[in-house]
């Protein structure tokens, strides 16, 4: 009996300790798993971190290659500003003295006109008036070297542009047509310099000025 009393408290005990080793193995599951899902969350919080810094640094390259676009368009539009500026200066820059010129050229013409032909015929002033003439050629050309062009006016169609309308003339003409030139105009360098001052053409209408008269 005692025997028997023996073996049953030994299996007792294994029982016992197969439990409690099946307990422990059981924790042991658990906590490895815990572990490795807390690995696993934290391997996909490092990978979103990285997605987001790779995500801002793009940008950010972006960002710098648009700002050195735009850096780069300005320092051009600045250059091209500034050649275009250099180039007026060096085909306008003496605008203001050439113009100065036109006042004296426009005086010499009037009075070359102004000479009678009874007067340009005298031997006394033939070789004056000559002399007179060729140096207002020689102005014209020197004008000429540096840009300056005269307008043509007289029988040409009223250019706003290039024409300052100062009366208008009755005619049987089209309306707009320049009949006088009361002052020549010029360009410098196809600029406009000053504007020839004109007498531009009125058309008559006829009927009704036979409709006035009756």
């Amino acid at each position: 009996m005692s025997e028997i009393k023996e073996d049953k408290d030994n299996q007792s005990g294994n029982d016992e300790n197969h439990k409690g080793t099946l307990k422990n193995s059981t924790k042991n599951e658990a906590k490895e798993t815990s572990d490795r899902a807390e690995v696993k969350q934290t391997d996909t919080k490092d990978d979103a971190k990285k997605e987001v810094t790779t995500s801002d640094l793009e940008e950010e390259l972006q960002s710098t290659k648009e700002e050195k676009l735009r850096l780069l368009a300005e320092m051009e539009n600045l250059r091209k500003r500034f050649d275009k500026e250099k180039i007026d200066l060096i085909k306008f820059g003496n605008s203001n003295i050439i113009k100065d010129f036109l006042s004296p050229i426009d005086n010499i013409s009037r009075a070359l006109k102004s000479i009678s032909e009874k007067e340009f015929n005298e031997k006394n002033y033939k070789e004056l008036i000559n002399g007179v003439e060729m140096v207002n050629e020689e102005i014209k050309k020197i004008l000429e070297n540096n840009g300056v062009k005269k307008i043509q006016a007289l029988n040409k169609k009223f250019d706003h542009n290039f024409h300052q309308a100062m009366m208008e003339i009755d005619s049987d003409e089209e309306s707009g047509i320049v009949l006088s030139e009361l002052q020549e105009g010029y360009t410098i360098n196809d600029r406009l310099l000053r504007p020839s001052l004109v007498g531009v053409s009125k058309k008559i209408e006829k009927n009704k000025g036979n409709k006035e008269k009756n």
